[in-house]
């Protein structure tokens, strides 16, 4: 575990280079928009009102390529969110305002995993917590063989938790028992990224290591198809990471996934059969609308696809080495945060700047997330904004 750490930290870093002061490209400067589009702020809330709420411990601090990213969730009205001191708050979609707050007792490494009745969040030290989401009470505790970077996706009575190591384990919701564990051989260097579960009907989609995607049976975790989206490449061992990224986006009869150092694909969600892919890297992450796949390439472009045969719709290139978030579409916009806490609203058809909200906050490293009005940004130092654009 040590060593796969040691390796994943290289990865990070290589990707993090452009705003440590080393020498490299630069990001982008911000220039002024002409006539932007107006914003409207719903509300904004800090998760971090008092960082020794029901604990006695400081949370430590982040360091080298240890950085996560805390994903709030929505589920029916209400927003569940957490930050490195693992303090959990449950709050209203309408009006930011707190239902419950409660404790796990550990820093947690990445955000939050819910359905209607179950809360739950992980570590880096494999240690899984779930809560009732009507009041926050624990209710039960489990662990995993290493450190989760992504949330833990929570359906079908299950809580299912991707480790670093390759590993998928699904809990029951209920009451924390194991019920499976889908496994694959541990890879020798891998991406310091979250790539999550995405769960749809009686499947899990998960990315992994050497560019491949699965669906996995909710029943008893047996495979159901793998795929290849893309092949490693390059004559050194860091050129050939080509991990899968995010949590694999499914729209209609399809599911799409990006890997680092490769490709970008969308399959037909019942069988794997590929419908098309290209050459593209990312870091975060791909999300679909009605017509597009939108992906942040790891030099800071944005791209648009058509999903019916992955030609590029436009490209805005404007962003370059600002470390920037997945994309998110929203109406008629596409929204992207970066390092500096500024969250970018492009024009849907053209990829065109229309609007910019500086969150006056850390850095928007996790995919914004829809609101029943609007759209959820949460930054690295745990503030919430709630917008409209």
């Amino acid at each position: 575990m040590a060593e796969q750490r040691q390796a994943a930290a290289v990865v990070a870093l290589a990707l993090l280079a452009a705003c440590t002061g080393t020498p490299g490209p630069q990001p982008a400067e911000l220039t002024a928009l002409e006539n932007p589009r107006p914003l409207r702020v719903l509300w904004s809330v800090s998760l971090i009102e008092d960082p020794r709420y029901n604990a006695d411990w400081p949370p430590p601090p982040v360091e080298g390529g240890d950085r996560w990213i805390f994903f709030p969730v929505l589920v029916g009205d209400a927003i569940y969110a957490t930050s490195r001191d693992g303090v959990v708050t449950r709050l209203d979609a309408a009006n930011g305002r707190r239902r419950w707050r409660t404790a796990a007792e550990t820093p947690v490494s990445s955000g939050v995993g819910a359905d209607a009745d179950t809360v739950a969040v992980a570590n880096e030290d494999g240690e899984v917590v779930a809560f009732d989401a009507a009041g926050g009470k624990v209710r039960w505790r489990a662990r995993v063989s290493s450190e989760v970077l992504a949330p833990p996706e929570v359906g079908s009575g299950l809580v299912l938790v991707r480790s670093l190591d390759n590993r998928i384990f699904a809990f029951s919701a209920s009451d924390g028992k194991r019920r499976w564990v889908y496994q694959r051989a541990s890879a020798s260097l891998i991406l310091h990224a979250p790539a999550g579960v995405t769960i749809a009907g009686d499947t899990a989609y998960a990315g992994f290591p050497g560019g491949k995607l699965v669906a996995i049976a909710l029943s008893n975790g047996g495979q159901r198809w793998e795929v290849t989206v893309s092949v490693p490449k390059g004559s050194t061992e860091l050129e050939r990471v080509t991990d899968v990224v995010g949590r694999p986006a499914l729209q209609g009869r399809e599911v799409c996934a990006v890997a680092y150092q490769g490709r970008v694909g969308c399959f037909e969600a019942a069988s794997g059969r590929q419908l098309w892919s290209r050459e593209l890297s990312s870091a975060t992450g791909v999300s679909l609308d009605a017509r597009y796949a939108y992906v942040s390439d790891d030099k800071g472009a944005v791209q648009a696809l058509d999903r019916s045969n992955g030609q590029s719709i436009w490209k805005q290139d404007k962003l370059t080495y600002r470390q920037l978030s997945q994309p998110f579409p929203e109406g008629q916009a596409v929204v992207i945060g970066d390092f500096e806490g500024f969250v970018h609203f492009l024009e849907r058809e053209s990829g065109a700047f229309v609007s910019r909200f500086n969150t006056r906050g850390g850095a928007v490293r996790a995919v914004p997330i829809a609101l029943p009005a609007g759209l959820l940004v949460q930054t690295e130092d745990g503030s919430l904004h709630a917008l409209v654009p």
